[in-house]
Protein backbone atom coordinates (compact mmCIF):
# COMPACT_ATOMS: atom_id res chain seq x y z
CA UNK A 1 0.00 0.00 0.00
CA UNK A 2 2.70 2.38 0.71
CA UNK A 3 4.63 1.80 -2.62
CA UNK A 4 1.12 2.39 -4.24
CA UNK A 5 0.58 5.55 -2.16
CA UNK A 6 4.78 7.00 -3.26
CA UNK A 7 3.90 6.25 -6.80
CA UNK A 8 1.07 7.96 -6.63
CA UNK A 9 2.22 10.81 -5.46
CA UNK A 10 5.25 11.07 -7.95
CA UNK A 11 2.32 10.61 -10.97
CA UNK A 12 0.96 13.37 -9.30
CA UNK A 13 3.76 16.07 -9.18
CA UNK A 14 3.95 15.47 -13.13
CA UNK A 15 0.12 15.88 -13.91
CA UNK A 16 0.07 19.79 -11.23
CA UNK A 17 2.60 20.75 -13.58
CA UNK A 18 1.47 21.34 -17.04
CA UNK A 19 -2.37 22.18 -15.50
CA UNK A 20 -0.76 25.28 -13.43
CA UNK A 21 1.07 25.82 -16.95
CA UNK A 22 -1.73 25.81 -19.38
CA UNK A 23 -3.36 28.23 -17.67
CA UNK A 24 -0.73 30.79 -18.76
CA UNK A 25 -2.68 33.12 -21.50
CA UNK A 26 0.14 33.28 -24.32
CA UNK A 27 -0.75 33.87 -27.84
CA UNK A 28 1.09 31.61 -30.27
CA UNK A 29 0.79 31.52 -34.38
CA UNK A 30 -0.39 28.42 -36.09
CA UNK A 31 -3.13 26.48 -35.88
CA UNK A 32 -2.06 24.36 -32.90
CA UNK A 33 1.13 24.09 -30.71
CA UNK A 34 2.53 22.25 -27.67
CA UNK A 35 5.71 22.76 -25.41
CA UNK A 36 6.69 19.53 -23.66
CA UNK A 37 9.47 18.65 -20.98
CA UNK A 38 12.09 15.86 -22.73
CA UNK A 39 12.75 14.30 -19.57
CA UNK A 40 9.42 13.59 -17.92
CA UNK A 41 7.45 14.24 -20.89
CA UNK A 42 5.16 16.92 -18.88
CA UNK A 43 3.13 18.81 -21.32
CA UNK A 44 4.15 22.40 -20.16
CA UNK A 45 1.84 24.31 -22.70
CA UNK A 46 -1.42 23.24 -25.25
CA UNK A 47 -3.03 24.94 -28.22
CA UNK A 48 -5.32 22.52 -30.20
CA UNK A 49 -2.79 20.27 -29.26
CA UNK A 50 -4.69 17.00 -30.52
CA UNK A 51 -5.97 18.38 -33.83
CA UNK A 52 -4.97 16.24 -36.66
CA UNK A 53 -3.17 18.05 -39.40
CA UNK A 54 -0.62 18.23 -42.14
CA UNK A 55 3.02 17.84 -40.98
CA UNK A 56 4.75 18.44 -44.12
CA UNK A 57 8.50 17.66 -43.22
CA UNK A 58 8.04 17.45 -39.67
CA UNK A 59 7.27 13.72 -40.63
CA UNK A 60 11.01 13.08 -41.22
CA UNK A 61 10.72 13.09 -37.14
CA UNK A 62 9.56 9.51 -37.49
CA UNK A 63 11.80 8.70 -40.51
CA UNK A 64 15.27 9.81 -38.86
CA UNK A 65 13.35 7.86 -35.14
CA UNK A 66 13.63 4.63 -37.06
CA UNK A 67 16.83 5.16 -38.34
CA UNK A 68 18.73 5.57 -35.27
CA UNK A 69 16.85 2.57 -33.74
CA UNK A 70 18.29 0.34 -36.60
CA UNK A 71 22.06 1.62 -36.09
CA UNK A 72 21.46 1.67 -32.78
CA UNK A 73 20.35 -2.13 -32.99
CA UNK A 74 22.83 -3.00 -35.43
CA UNK A 75 20.71 -3.45 -38.04
CA UNK A 76 22.57 -0.72 -40.41
CA UNK A 77 25.87 0.88 -39.65
CA UNK A 78 26.94 4.65 -40.38
CA UNK A 79 29.36 3.21 -42.86
CA UNK A 80 26.98 1.36 -44.72
CA UNK A 81 26.42 2.06 -48.43
CA UNK A 82 23.08 3.15 -49.64
CA UNK A 83 22.57 2.70 -53.45
CA UNK A 84 19.65 5.40 -55.07
CA UNK A 85 16.41 3.88 -56.88
CA UNK A 86 14.72 5.56 -59.28
CA UNK A 87 11.84 5.98 -56.76
CA UNK A 88 14.09 7.85 -54.44
CA UNK A 89 16.20 9.97 -57.05
CA UNK A 90 12.49 11.05 -58.30
CA UNK A 91 11.29 12.89 -55.13
CA UNK A 92 10.61 16.21 -55.62
CA UNK A 93 10.64 19.31 -52.76
CA UNK A 94 13.67 19.41 -50.69
CA UNK A 95 16.27 17.38 -51.83
CA UNK A 96 20.37 16.82 -52.87
CA UNK A 97 19.65 15.89 -56.04
CA UNK A 98 20.88 12.21 -56.09
CA UNK A 99 21.26 10.30 -59.41
CA UNK A 100 19.61 6.79 -59.97
CA UNK A 101 22.52 4.54 -58.88
CA UNK A 102 24.46 7.20 -57.19
CA UNK A 103 25.63 5.43 -53.95
CA UNK A 104 26.10 7.83 -50.24
CA UNK A 105 27.11 6.29 -46.46
CA UNK A 106 24.22 6.42 -44.19
CA UNK A 107 26.07 9.35 -42.51
CA UNK A 108 25.67 11.83 -45.67
CA UNK A 109 22.14 10.13 -45.57
CA UNK A 110 20.94 11.28 -42.02
CA UNK A 111 23.33 14.47 -42.64
CA UNK A 112 21.47 15.41 -45.42
CA UNK A 113 18.06 14.13 -43.77
CA UNK A 114 18.55 16.29 -40.62
CA UNK A 115 20.26 19.58 -42.22
CA UNK A 116 18.74 19.93 -45.69
CA UNK A 117 15.05 17.45 -45.12
CA UNK A 118 16.35 16.25 -48.30
CA UNK A 119 13.55 13.86 -49.61
CA UNK A 120 15.43 11.70 -51.79
CA UNK A 121 17.57 10.26 -48.96
CA UNK A 122 14.84 9.83 -46.66
CA UNK A 123 13.54 7.93 -49.62
CA UNK A 124 16.40 6.04 -49.96
CA UNK A 125 16.77 5.36 -46.38
CA UNK A 126 13.66 3.51 -46.15
CA UNK A 127 14.25 1.41 -48.87
CA UNK A 128 17.92 0.82 -47.59
CA UNK A 129 15.97 -0.14 -44.18
CA UNK A 130 12.88 -1.60 -45.28
CA UNK A 131 13.23 -2.91 -49.07
CA UNK A 132 10.71 -0.10 -49.87
CA UNK A 133 9.04 3.14 -48.83
CA UNK A 134 5.58 1.60 -48.45
CA UNK A 135 7.18 -1.20 -46.07
CA UNK A 136 8.90 1.58 -44.17
CA UNK A 137 5.61 3.52 -43.80
CA UNK A 138 4.07 0.60 -42.11
CA UNK A 139 7.10 0.43 -39.50
CA UNK A 140 6.02 4.15 -39.21
CA UNK A 141 2.86 3.58 -38.26
CA UNK A 142 3.70 0.57 -36.12
CA UNK A 143 6.41 2.48 -33.90
CA UNK A 144 3.61 5.55 -33.68
CA UNK A 145 1.39 3.14 -32.35
CA UNK A 146 3.40 1.89 -29.92
CA UNK A 147 4.28 5.52 -28.52
CA UNK A 148 0.49 6.14 -28.28
CA UNK A 149 0.44 8.57 -30.93
CA UNK A 150 -3.11 8.29 -31.78
CA UNK A 151 -3.66 11.63 -33.87
CA UNK A 152 -0.94 9.99 -36.62
CA UNK A 153 -1.31 8.40 -39.42
CA UNK A 154 1.69 8.42 -41.89
CA UNK A 155 1.41 7.68 -45.69
CA UNK A 156 4.90 8.35 -46.69
CA UNK A 157 8.42 8.64 -45.19
CA UNK A 158 8.84 12.58 -46.05
CA UNK A 159 6.00 14.48 -45.82
CA UNK A 160 5.09 15.35 -49.17
CA UNK A 161 1.44 15.97 -49.58
CA UNK A 162 1.14 16.31 -54.16
CA UNK A 163 -0.54 12.74 -54.02
CA UNK A 164 -4.12 13.02 -53.45
CA UNK A 165 -3.55 9.53 -51.08
CA UNK A 166 -1.47 12.09 -48.81
CA UNK A 167 -4.65 13.65 -47.93
CA UNK A 168 -4.42 10.98 -45.11
CA UNK A 169 -1.44 11.94 -44.30
CA UNK A 170 -1.69 13.57 -40.73
CA UNK A 171 -0.85 13.64 -37.09
CA UNK A 172 -0.86 16.46 -34.30
CA UNK A 173 1.30 18.83 -32.18
CA UNK A 174 1.21 16.18 -29.20
CA UNK A 175 2.30 13.52 -31.10
CA UNK A 176 5.04 15.32 -32.84
CA UNK A 177 6.39 16.12 -29.43
CA UNK A 178 5.77 12.15 -28.41
CA UNK A 179 8.17 10.82 -31.59
CA UNK A 180 10.65 13.95 -31.01
CA UNK A 181 11.02 13.06 -27.37
CA UNK A 182 11.40 9.84 -28.11
CA UNK A 183 14.60 10.15 -30.57
CA UNK A 184 16.40 13.05 -28.68
CA UNK A 185 15.86 11.13 -25.21
CA UNK A 186 16.66 7.75 -26.58
CA UNK A 187 19.08 8.64 -29.12
CA UNK A 188 20.98 11.28 -28.63
CA UNK A 189 23.37 10.89 -31.60
CA UNK A 190 21.32 12.61 -34.02
CA UNK A 191 22.16 15.83 -32.25
CA UNK A 192 25.30 15.38 -34.13
CA UNK A 193 23.80 15.81 -37.19
CA UNK A 194 20.60 18.46 -35.86
CA UNK A 195 22.89 21.12 -34.64
CA UNK A 196 24.59 21.46 -38.09
CA UNK A 197 24.23 24.95 -39.67
CA UNK A 198 26.06 24.59 -42.59
CA UNK A 199 28.47 21.39 -43.78
CA UNK A 200 28.96 19.69 -47.13
CA UNK A 201 28.37 16.21 -48.41
CA UNK A 202 30.08 14.34 -52.03
CA UNK A 203 33.09 15.26 -50.41
CA UNK A 204 32.57 18.77 -49.96
CA UNK A 205 31.18 19.44 -53.71
CA UNK A 206 27.15 19.93 -52.29
CA UNK A 207 26.60 22.47 -49.62
CA UNK A 208 24.03 22.18 -46.74
CA UNK A 209 22.53 24.71 -44.87
CA UNK A 210 19.82 24.12 -41.93
CA UNK A 211 16.54 25.07 -42.32
CA UNK A 212 15.61 25.65 -38.85
CA UNK A 213 16.95 29.15 -38.22
CA UNK A 214 16.72 28.07 -34.06
CA UNK A 215 20.21 26.36 -34.75
CA UNK A 216 22.18 29.48 -35.07
CA UNK A 217 19.97 32.20 -33.18
CA UNK A 218 19.01 30.24 -30.64
CA UNK A 219 20.77 29.90 -27.22
CA UNK A 220 20.58 25.73 -26.79
CA UNK A 221 19.00 24.80 -29.42
CA UNK A 222 19.46 21.06 -30.71
CA UNK A 223 17.08 20.87 -33.73
CA UNK A 224 15.00 19.29 -34.39
CA UNK A 225 12.71 19.46 -37.88
CA UNK A 226 10.89 22.26 -40.08
CA UNK A 227 8.16 21.63 -42.44
CA UNK A 228 6.34 23.41 -45.32
CA UNK A 229 3.77 22.75 -47.74
CA UNK A 230 1.20 25.07 -49.34
CA UNK A 231 -1.58 22.60 -48.03
CA UNK A 232 0.36 22.21 -44.11
CA UNK A 233 2.04 25.66 -43.76
CA UNK A 234 5.10 26.54 -41.74
CA UNK A 235 5.20 23.99 -39.18
CA UNK A 236 8.24 22.96 -36.60
CA UNK A 237 8.94 20.32 -33.95
CA UNK A 238 12.09 22.75 -32.29
CA UNK A 239 14.46 21.21 -29.46
CA UNK A 240 16.73 23.03 -26.99
CA UNK A 241 18.52 22.73 -23.87
CA UNK A 242 19.45 24.36 -20.81
CA UNK A 243 20.80 24.29 -16.99
CA UNK A 244 19.91 20.21 -17.74
CA UNK A 245 16.50 20.96 -19.21
CA UNK A 246 15.21 19.43 -22.53
CA UNK A 247 12.35 21.00 -24.48
CA UNK A 248 10.08 20.59 -26.88
CA UNK A 249 8.11 23.15 -28.78
CA UNK A 250 5.89 22.42 -31.75
CA UNK A 251 3.71 24.74 -33.76
CA UNK A 252 2.01 23.78 -36.83
CA UNK A 253 -0.10 25.51 -39.73
CA UNK A 254 1.76 28.81 -38.88
CA UNK A 255 1.10 31.48 -41.92
CA UNK A 256 5.19 32.12 -42.95
CA UNK A 257 8.33 31.00 -41.93
CA UNK A 258 8.98 33.39 -39.52
CA UNK A 259 5.86 32.67 -37.32
CA UNK A 260 6.94 29.19 -36.77
CA UNK A 261 10.41 30.57 -35.23
CA UNK A 262 8.96 33.44 -33.34
CA UNK A 263 6.23 31.09 -31.76
CA UNK A 264 8.16 28.03 -30.49
CA UNK A 265 10.93 30.87 -29.58
CA UNK A 266 8.10 31.92 -27.37
CA UNK A 267 7.32 28.42 -26.15
CA UNK A 268 10.56 27.55 -25.30
CA UNK A 269 11.43 31.01 -23.15
CA UNK A 270 8.03 30.47 -21.28
CA UNK A 271 9.83 26.97 -20.28
CA UNK A 272 13.02 28.00 -19.58
CA UNK A 273 11.86 31.40 -17.55
CA UNK A 274 9.43 28.91 -15.27
CA UNK A 275 10.31 25.53 -14.88
CA UNK A 276 13.67 23.79 -13.83
CA UNK A 277 14.53 20.01 -13.93
CA UNK A 278 16.12 18.93 -10.56
CA UNK A 279 18.14 15.75 -9.74
CA UNK A 280 17.47 14.56 -6.18
CA UNK A 281 20.93 14.58 -3.89
CA UNK A 282 20.61 11.08 -2.57
CA UNK A 283 23.18 10.27 0.77
CA UNK A 284 26.80 8.92 0.26
CA UNK A 285 25.54 5.98 1.88
CA UNK A 286 22.27 4.13 1.35
CA UNK A 287 22.76 0.53 2.66
CA UNK A 288 20.66 -1.53 4.87
CA UNK A 289 22.29 -4.37 6.73
CA UNK A 290 21.13 -7.99 6.65
CA UNK A 291 20.68 -9.84 8.58
CA UNK A 292 21.69 -13.88 8.02
CA UNK A 293 22.83 -12.84 4.24
CA UNK A 294 26.02 -14.02 2.40
CA UNK A 295 26.04 -10.29 2.41
CA UNK A 296 26.47 -8.02 5.65
CA UNK A 297 24.67 -4.94 3.75
CA UNK A 298 22.50 -3.99 0.68
CA UNK A 299 22.27 -1.30 -1.40
CA UNK A 300 19.17 0.86 -1.65
CA UNK A 301 18.52 2.67 -4.79
CA UNK A 302 15.57 4.78 -6.12
CA UNK A 303 12.08 2.21 -7.66
CA UNK A 304 12.08 4.65 -10.64
CA UNK A 305 13.87 7.73 -12.36
CA UNK A 306 13.39 10.85 -9.75
CA UNK A 307 14.28 13.54 -12.44
CA UNK A 308 11.89 16.23 -11.17
CA UNK A 309 10.26 18.81 -13.09
CA UNK A 310 9.42 21.89 -10.49
CA UNK A 311 8.30 25.33 -10.79
CA UNK A 312 11.81 27.39 -11.22
CA UNK A 313 11.27 29.90 -7.83
CA UNK A 314 11.76 26.11 -6.35
CA UNK A 315 14.45 24.88 -7.48
CA UNK A 316 17.44 26.25 -5.08
CA UNK A 317 14.72 25.04 -2.14
CA UNK A 318 14.72 21.25 -3.03
CA UNK A 319 15.83 18.65 -0.37
CA UNK A 320 15.63 14.99 -0.39
CA UNK A 321 15.24 12.64 2.55
CA UNK A 322 15.63 9.00 3.01
CA UNK A 323 14.01 6.67 5.70
CA UNK A 324 15.66 2.97 5.32
CA UNK A 325 14.35 0.30 7.35
CA UNK A 326 17.11 -0.52 9.65
CA UNK A 327 17.43 -3.82 9.29
CA UNK A 328 16.38 -6.78 6.94
CA UNK A 329 16.64 -10.40 7.39
CA UNK A 330 17.95 -12.35 3.86
CA UNK A 331 16.84 -13.37 1.27
CA UNK A 332 16.28 -10.39 -0.03
CA UNK A 333 14.97 -9.80 -3.84
CA UNK A 334 16.37 -7.44 -6.14
CA UNK A 335 13.75 -4.47 -6.42
CA UNK A 336 12.49 -5.30 -2.83
CA UNK A 337 11.18 -2.08 -1.15
CA UNK A 338 13.60 -1.16 1.45
CA UNK A 339 12.17 2.15 2.70
CA UNK A 340 11.66 5.72 0.91
CA UNK A 341 12.49 8.78 -0.34
CA UNK A 342 10.60 12.32 0.26
CA UNK A 343 11.57 14.97 -1.83
CA UNK A 344 10.23 18.64 -0.49
CA UNK A 345 10.72 22.51 -0.87
CA UNK A 346 10.33 23.54 2.08
CA UNK A 347 7.66 22.05 3.99
CA UNK A 348 5.46 21.10 0.46
CA UNK A 349 6.04 17.32 -0.02
CA UNK A 350 7.09 17.19 -3.99
CA UNK A 351 7.16 13.23 -4.60
CA UNK A 352 7.60 10.23 -2.83
CA UNK A 353 9.48 7.31 -3.97
CA UNK A 354 10.43 3.88 -2.81
CA UNK A 355 13.92 2.72 -2.05
CA UNK A 356 14.74 -0.87 -2.84
CA UNK A 357 17.59 -3.58 -3.01
CA UNK A 358 19.50 -2.77 -5.77
CA UNK A 359 20.91 -6.69 -5.86
CA UNK A 360 19.26 -9.64 -4.42
CA UNK A 361 21.02 -10.95 -1.48
CA UNK A 362 20.86 -14.95 -0.66
CA UNK A 363 20.23 -16.62 2.51
CA UNK A 364 23.06 -17.76 4.57
CA UNK A 365 23.29 -21.94 4.49
CA UNK A 366 23.78 -24.04 7.22
CA UNK A 367 27.38 -25.00 5.75
CA UNK A 368 27.84 -21.23 5.44
CA UNK A 369 27.26 -20.22 9.02
CA UNK A 370 29.47 -23.13 9.88
CA UNK A 371 32.10 -22.09 8.02
CA UNK A 372 31.99 -18.48 9.91
CA UNK A 373 31.90 -19.92 12.84
CA UNK A 374 35.05 -22.43 12.43
CA UNK A 375 36.62 -19.21 10.73
CA UNK A 376 36.27 -16.96 13.89
CA UNK A 377 37.47 -20.29 16.10
CA UNK A 378 40.33 -20.60 14.12
CA UNK A 379 40.86 -16.62 14.02
CA UNK A 380 40.16 -16.53 18.08
CA UNK A 381 43.36 -18.74 18.81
Amino acid sequence: MKKFCAVVAFCLLLCLLPVRAQAVDMQIAGKSALLMDIATGTVLYEQNAHEKLAPASVTKVMTMLLIMEAIDSGKIGWDDTVTTSETAAAKGGSQIYLKVGETMSVTDMVKSIAVSSANDCACAMAEHIAGSEAGFVEKMNQRAKELGMNDTHFVNCTGLDDDPAAKEHLTSAYDIALMSRELMKHHPDIQKYTTIWMDTVRNGAFGLANTNKLIRFYPGATGLKTGFTANAGYCLSATAERDGLGLIAVVMGCETSQDRFAACKQLLDYGFANFALVQPQLPAENTVPVKLGTADTVIAVPAQETELLIDKSQRDSVTTQVELEPQISAPVSKGQRLGTMTLKAGEQVLAQVSMVAQDSVPKLTLGDIFTIVLRKICMAR
